[in-house]
């Protein structure tokens, strides 16, 4: 009665063993589900020493409260590892119905241990959890993985997440596909999986999720439907998705163009999600509980299926120099069925890119060279020829060839589809993020670019380490309760917190809310600070930080992280190198 399903499983694959436990109360309260069971669970159990593709590594599955209890946008669920890619530990998340469906299994969080001999899956059924034979999936792409696991267990009702050929590769940003076209995109986790020969997991059940307090949750969903149906933004992104924003970045010259050598890409509107509304666009598509449906499916030339997203539409767009939406939907489909990182992908192909350009890697692929792009994303998830190398991110690629300062990357982790050198206070989150490059752990394009819930001056450097402090937070406790980012456009942190005192009857104001997210956030910093990161690692490349934008109104300015990082750490209470204090951790009950 607390939204809850009640139970966790933990699966040795060494030993071929799973065991179910109940999900601890101190866990819910302190952590709340989601990215704070899965950090809290991970630095409980893995030393900070370990190499990410090891068997000493965990990967744990953590649906939210609030996921599958029907509130709006309640679909989400989280993968937590160290990642291959970046060194950090870090979480992905996803939307889709397999969070709710692996609640409906039994199970809050799945916590996986160890290395199987052979390929496995696991199946949650009902309450159980049992390991089964995956040798007749491995090589098979997501889809293929997906439609034979809903074949052999005979149940179209069955959920999966799986990895496809790149996670079995372990191509170091591989993700894991649930649904064939929901991603737990970055960092990574899909290698982890692969290490482990852990080909899938497939859920399936029918456990009632109830509330702590049914009439008080029906007047808060009613309150939080009503302010997401009349958001602006989220009308926007039902009818033109995500890429609504190539052209709104375009026009403020902060779309990164060709590996960010500038940030505005002439071509854009061939490639805008307005575009794409009239041409390849067949219907919309949501998760589980939403109602905003900012998904796309796509049909053309007799293909089918669902994006491009607005970072992958940019990413295989304008930073790779290509304006052929059509090749940029099959780039992203290859992407989804190879189990790919579709941030990193493109990004580290615009990396290559510029490298061939400029004489520094021999190689016949030049910016807006949509059939060698298509050719690369299949070399780098099967590692064949370049894409071995490639496959390894564009930072450890260009440093192989004496060109780090190519890498657009942060942490080692690839930017996503914003220049920070005219929107400072997303560059400061971006740069100290603490699983790498990264737009979602602190959604600054929000208030800086579409003016929610205020509009802020993107080239001032006022007030932005307050901003970013208080949006990594309220993220981070956004991702435990198993909610959607995007409702961030509308609700507050009193919104969320009336949902879960409503769900699980664990009274909780705004404050404590986002205290919940700053002690998920400080344990993640302490956790990377274990594996060595410091100030040296919360910067961008000089590309950013050196070179001025020269068009439109940024001209002349460059990312000014680090006149914002002393004023940060202090709101966050670290020292000087970016350390959590012991008052601090104390503070939240760390220590």
């Amino acid at each position: 009665m607390d939204g809850y399903a009640g139970n966790m499983v933990y699966v040795d694959l060494t030993s071929g063993t799973t065991a179910v436990k109940p999900t601890p109360p101190e866990l819910k309260k302190s952590y709340i589900g989601g990215r704070g069971f899965g950090i809290r669970l991970l630095t409980d159990l893995v030393d900070p020493k370990i190499d990410p593709l090891s068997d000493k590594n965990i990967l744990v599955f953590a649906s939210g409260p609030l996921t599958g209890t029907g509130i709006p946008l309640g679909s989400r669920y989280e993968v937590s590892a160290v990642s291959p890619l970046t060194g950090t530990v870090m979480s992905g998340n996803s939307g889709g119905v397999f969070g709710w469906k692996m609640k409906k299994a039994g199970f809050d969080a799945v916590v996986i241990s160890g290395k199987a001999e052979k390929p496995v899956y696991l199946f949650l059924d009902n309450g159980k959890a049992e390991l089964r034979d995956a040798s007749h999936l491995w090589g098979k792409t997501t889809g293929e993985t997906t439609d034979a696991l809903l074949d052999e267990l005979k149940d179209q009702t069955v959920r999966v997440a799986c990895i496809g050929p790149a996670g079995e590769k372990q191509v170091l940003f591989a993700c894991i596909m649930n649904e064939k076209t929901r991603a737990v995109g970055r960092g990574g986790a899909g290698a982890v999986m692969g290490s482990k020969n852990l080909k899938a997991i497939a859920a399936r059940g029918d456990q009632p999720i109830k509330v702590a307090d049914e009439e008080l949750l029906k007047t808060v969903k009613e309150r939080v439907k009503n302010k997401i149906e009349e958001n602006g933004i989220a009308k926007s992104l039902h009818t033109y998705g995500t890429a609504v924003l190539v052209n709104i970045l375009n026009e403020n010259y902060l779309l990164p163009t060709r590996n960010f050598q500038t940030a505005h890409f002439p071509e854009a509107e061939k490639i805008s999600g307005e575009t794409m509304a009239q041409t390849i666009l067949k219907k919309p598509k949501g998760c589980f509980a939403c109602i905003i449906q900012c998904g796309r499916v796509h049909e053309f030339d007799g293909e089918s299926g669902e994006g491009p997203e607005y970072e992958t539409d940019w990413g295989f767009g304008a930073d790779c120099g290509v304006d052929d939406l059509k090749m940029i939907a099959r780039a992203n489909n290859l992407c989804n069925e190879y189990g790919l990182d579709s941030i990193s992908v493109p990004t580290t192909i615009a990396c290559l890119m510029e490298m061939a350009e400029k004489g520094y890697f021999d190689h016949p692929i030049r910016f807006g060279d949509a059939t060698g792009m298509l050719k690369l994303v299949e070399q780098i998830a099967k590692r064949e020829g370049v894409g071995d190398e490639l496959a390894e991110g564009s930072f450890r690629f260009a440093t192989k060839y004496g060109h780090p300062e190519l890498s657009m990357s942060s942490k080692m982790q690839e930017l996503p589809a914003y220049d920070p050198r005219g929107i400072q206070g997303y560059g400061l989150a971006t740069a100290t993020s603490v699983r790498g490059g990264d737009h979602v752990y602190a959604y600054m394009i929000s208030p800086e670019i579409l003016g929610a819930p205020e509009k802020l001056d993107p080239y001032l450097l006022t007030g932005k380490p307050q901003w970013v402090k208080t949006f990594q937070d309220l993220t981070a406790a956004i991702d435990a309760l198993g909610m959607c980012l995007f409702t961030s456009f509308a609700l507050d942190a009193e919104d969320y917190a009336d949902l879960f005192t409503a769900t699980t009857g664990i009274k909780t104001d705004a404050d404590e809310l986002l205290k919940t997210g700053e002690r998920i956030w400080n344990l993640q910093k302490l956790y990377n600070v274990k594996r060595g990161f410091g100030r040296k690692d919360d910067t961008l490349p000089d590309r950013l930080l050196k070179e001025p934008l020269t068009e439109g109104a940024p001209a002349g300015q460059v990312s000014r992280v680090h006149e914002m990082l002393d004023e940060y750490y202090s709101l966050r209470g670290w020292d000087a190198d970016g350390v959590p204090t012991k008052a601090k951790l104390k503070e939240l009950g760390l220590m």
